[in-house]
């Protein structure tokens, strides 16, 4: 079932696709920000990059490794739009100046760690730092990105965050994003889990997910170098009955990062995840789960 907030721009056409159950058995929610692949000819235009070089800023093909867990009775949303284009885990006005041929307005956050690296709302680089744009955006044409897809996604993962907590008491968000192989700071690792170091969920959340990834025998570190960004920090509320956890999985384990094409791994990866879905899906579901979460 596709599902969007509001009117968005004409080449994303709903900008947020929700994948529903048959049936909601599951307070799980899987949000894909950063999978989105519809690159508009405008964009590319405007941009001094071609379009492979853009996709390395993707989370390729993450949406669709989780999309199974759908089966366990849980939605999965995704976003259309690419993440060069507009990044929804980021706070709504975490702005650039780079980016803008003109003053930003005072409620913009311009001096936030991500936007001093080019890595704002609308970013400003791809990749090892190379610039997106050959020239700089109108403010107007940033803020209507912003008023058509950002508020579109968060509302509607809003939405099925809120529609779990009223049926099974608590909404356990599963943030689903990819990291590079390459990455210094990686440091040889498969997964990384991040809870905020325990602030966005009750420790149960992340254990579960981190003995089933280790059983499967990948390497797996908790919230270093990534301990979940703003859609993590945003929702997770663990006394509100929130529980968000971020994972990242090196891009090598299932895909050629070169060509952004899926390797002969990427069956396993999609079982392995499933099964680790599935065992938190049976620790959190239930009377059982309801009990264990809330007194943690």
């Amino acid at each position: 079932m596709k599902r969007f907030e509001r009117p968005a721009p004409a080449q994303f056409d709903p900008p947020v696709e929700t994948i529903e159950p048959v049936r909601l058995t599951s307070p799980l929610v899987f949000s894909s920000p950063h999978s989105g692949s519809l690159y508009p000819d405008a964009f590319l235009a405007a941009s001094r990059l071609d379009a492979l070089t853009l996709r390395r800023s993707e989370d390729a093909f993450v949406d669709a490794l989780f999309l199974p867990c759908v089966d366990l009775g849980a939605p999965l949303i995704r976003a259309v739009f690419p993440r060069a284009f507009l990044d929804v885990n980021r706070e709504p006005y975490e702005l650039d100046p780079k980016v803008f041929d003109g003053p930003l307005p005072d409620f913009a956050n311009t001096r936030s760690l991500r936007v001093a690296v080019g890595l704002g709302t609308i970013p400003r680089v791809v990749g090892d730092a190379q610039p997106i744009y050959k020239q700089p955006l109108s403010l107007t044409e940033g803020l209507a990105r912003i008023d058509a897809l950002y508020r579109a996604y968060h509302a509607r993962l809003e939405a099925l965050i809120e529609r779990a907590r009223g049926r099974f008491g608590r909404a356990v968000l599963i943030d689903c994003h990819s990291m590079p192989s390459n990455a210094a700071d990686v440091g040889g690792l498969d997964i990384v889990l991040g809870d905020r170091f325990g602030a966005s969920a009750a420790p149960v959340v992340i254990e579960t997910l981190e003995m089933s990834l280790r059983g499967s025998g990948y390497r797996v570190r908790r919230n270093k170098p990534f301990a979940g960004g703003y859609i993590t920090e945003h929702f997770g509320a663990p006394s509100g009955g929130v529980h968000a956890v971020q994972i990242e999985i090196a891009r090598a384990l299932y895909m050629d990062e070169r060509l952004i094409v899926r390797n002969e791994r990427w069956t396993t990866l999609r079982d392995d995840l499933f099964m680790a879905a599935k065992a938190l899906a049976a620790e959190v579901g239930g009377a059982a789960g309801s009990t264990r979460l809330a007194a943690e």
